[in-house]
């Protein structure tokens, strides 16, 4: 169904040390995304080093560690890719959902969708940049200049973007699963103002919210949470539906958009950041074999910050 993507004399192959597992595997895994490459290997967070080089790859050389993010291939002709919003581009494919991922010992991607990763950072803490990362950052630069910003689920993404929002001196106000209290002071722990149950609106009005969480019905109550010229994000690639709401929780000025994929000025802009606040990433390792038992772990909220496959030293 999808031909080999990207010319041999532009790719790299990389040897795979380890993988983040993100939600959109699960939504991979689960059918909810359709038309996936079949037979497929998941997994688009991944860290690596280069072992081969086609002839005409300038980026990269043999030796060097690079991360695989979630964008794995555009067209690099259309009007998105030749404005800088290639995340746009109605040719993309993705990593791990239509080319095959980092479940794996090893992988082939594009140099023009690889990264070098910053120095301090080891190859179990550095896969989650890739995707909680990197998607998260791009849904955080699209609230502007929000003060007290709503994270609704305090997951992988979340715990990476309250560093960041700390390290710009705004407050976050954390909403989890009803009674997740453990999930609460985790996001305390990291800075957060104020944790609560997604059911409850802040203690004040927020400027801005994220929903990370794939839960349709957050989008009316973030709505609710957020004051006049608000701003609410969806930062997921798959939602359940949105339920029908009043407009005059909208009215106001109030802005509703969406999160696709991310672009490589993304990826360089945020893993230039990340070292400098520095960001810190909380994991839980589980070996390649143990793939299925991480994405039930993470289906069922039993990861605390991120889960990361680790499949080579």
């Amino acid at each position: 169904m999808y031909p080999y993507l990207f010319p041999v004399p532009i790719s790299v192959r990389i040897q795979v040390h380890t993988c983040g597992i993100c939600r959109t595997d699960l939504h991979i895994v689960d059918g909810e995304l359709t038309n996936p490459k079949l037979p497929l290997i998941p997994g688009h967070q991944i860290v690596g080093t280069v072992v081969k080089t086609g002839e005409q790859v300038t980026n990269f050389r043999v030796g060097q560690r690079v991360g695989v993010p979630w964008l794995g291939h555009t067209c690099n002709h259309c009007r998105y890719c030749l404005t800088g919003k290639e995340n746009l581009c109605d040719g993309a494919f993705f990593t791990g959902y239509q080319i095959d991922g980092g479940y794996a010992e090893y992988t082939v991607a594009s140099e023009r969708f690889c990264f070098p990763i910053p120095s301090g950072y080891p190859d179990l803490q550095a896969a989650p940049l890739l995707c909680a990362g990197l998607i998260g950052y791009r849904a955080y630069r699209m609230i502007e200049d929000a003060k007290n910003i709503g994270f609704y689920g305090f997951g992988a993404a979340a715990h990476i973007l309250v560093q960041v929002a700390r390290y710009q001196n705004r407050q976050v106000f954390a909403f989890t699963r009803p009674y997740d209290s453990e999930g609460q002071e985790f996001a305390l722990s990291l800075g957060a103002v104020w944790a609560g149950n997604s059911s409850e609106l802040p203690p004040e009005p927020l400027d801005a919210a994220i929903i990370f969480a794939s839960v349709g019905s957050l989008v009316p109550a973030a709505l609710k949470a957020v004051c006049k010229g608000g701003i609410v994000v969806c930062a997921g690639i798959h939602m359940s539906d949105i339920p029908t709401f009043p407009y005059f929780i909208l009215w106001g000025e109030r802005i509703l958009r969406s999160v696709a994929n991310l672009t490589r000025q993304d990826g360089e802009e945020f893993l230039a950041l990340a070292p400098k606040i520095p960001i810190y990433t909380e994991v839980e390792a589980f070996p390649l074999t143990a793939a299925n038992e991480a994405l039930d772990a993470l289906r069922s909220g039993k990861i605390k910050g991120a889960a990361v496959l680790v499949v080579s030293d």
